[in-house]
């Protein structure tokens, strides 16, 4: 069966066309991967403070659904097997209509709308796709998930399914909004954002816990640039990054340099795409506080890896087989 799987987050709106393979005898399923595309569109743009999709954002995000419509005809996705899900930017717009309205023209006869899905289904499919694969590569449970939005983030506790997960409206895209408006950022800018960063932080502790795990999982761009960063690639490499072991030290590292260097620098460095230069550093603000929280909670043993596995791959593997989620209580 081949299925199209569509996550459009606050910065990117990415597409994943992968065929559902199943081998009976060995009683085990996988997802092959047809095409994957990401596109930075920032759907998200002003959200935080206007309450409303901009024109120029929602017709970015709209040009950019018409040629993954066209990418799903032309492999042959059929009807039913598309599978759209909007998050932190379409939750938190009061014309959010406009968005579901312009998605299904651009989809037609493939009958896609956007589903705005809550924060703990958010976190269950984040999990479903974080963890496939984990255990074959000898990353230990229970693992702490964190994956790093535009406008929010996504902690998930659990092995073989989810234990515990919330969402809270912390994002790359939304902390520098509010706050990164020098470059580069001063100490004071940093402070400010830390202190939301924080309060978001202690109340996921309170509800997932962050302790009793054996393996941090990052998951999203801002993850995957500090990860490019700390291995010293000279483009980004896919392959190279995807479950990469990392020590904590040297991933915070990474996370400091991105946070402290200015405009011009980030956009030096060879693997960063063009659209994630503006808000890296709050990225890799939250990444540096999540991991400084985890480890304080587990000790300096605790292992960290990344993974280009998340909710996009959870969406796909939902259209043929949903996925668990708890009925637990969800921040934001």
């Amino acid at each position: 069966m081949r299925v199209a799987a569509i996550d459009c987050g606050t910065n990117s709106i990415r597409l994943l066309i992968a065929d559902h393979v199943v081998d009976e005898a060995a009683e085990s399923e996988v997802l092959v991967d047809v095409l994957r595309r990401s596109e930075v569109v920032r759907l998200g743009q002003g959200v935080d403070t206007s309450g409303r999709l901009a024109p120029e954002a929602l017709a970015r995000t709209l040009d950019m659904c018409r040629e993954y419509a066209e990418e799903c005809r032309h492999h042959g996705v059929e009807p039913g097997r598309v599978r759209f899900v909007a998050t932190s930017a379409s939750r938190d717009a009061s014309n959010a209509d406009e968005f579901v309205a312009g998605v299904r023209e651009a989809f037609g006869e493939l009958d896609v709308a956007p589903e705005v899905v809550p924060g703990a289904e958010e976190a269950a499919l984040s999990f479903a796709g974080a963890t496939s694969g984990l255990l074959d590569a000898g990353f230990e449970g229970p693992y702490l998930i964190a994956d790093i939005g535009g406008g929010s983030t996504e902690i998930v506790r659990g092995t073989h399914e989810v234990v515990a997960g919330t969402s809270f409206d912390i994002g790359s895209v939304r902390l520098t909004e509010r706050h990164h408006r020098t470059d580069p950022p001063t100490q004071e800018v940093i402070d400010a954002a830390r202190f939301d960063i924080a309060e978001a932080l202690d109340e996921a502790e309170a509800l997932v816990g962050l302790g009793g795990v054996a393996t941090v999982v990052g998951l999203a761009g801002s993850v995957t640039t500090v990860a490019a960063l700390a291995l010293e690639l000279t483009s980004y490499d896919r392959a190279a990054i995807h479950l990469a072991r990392i020590p904590i030290e040297e991933m915070m590292i990474a996370c400091e340099r991105l946070i402290l260097s200015t405009r011009a620098e980030r956009a030096a460095q060879p693997f960063m795409h063009p659209g994630r230069v503006d808000v890296i550093g709050a990225g890799a603000l939250i990444w540096w506080e999540i991991l400084e929280r985890a480890r304080g909670a587990n000790g300096p043993d605790l292992v960290v890896t990344v993974s280009e596995r998340d909710i996009l791959d959870g969406i796909a593997m939902s259209i043929v087989r949903p996925p668990v989620v708890e009925d637990e209580p969800t921040a934001g």
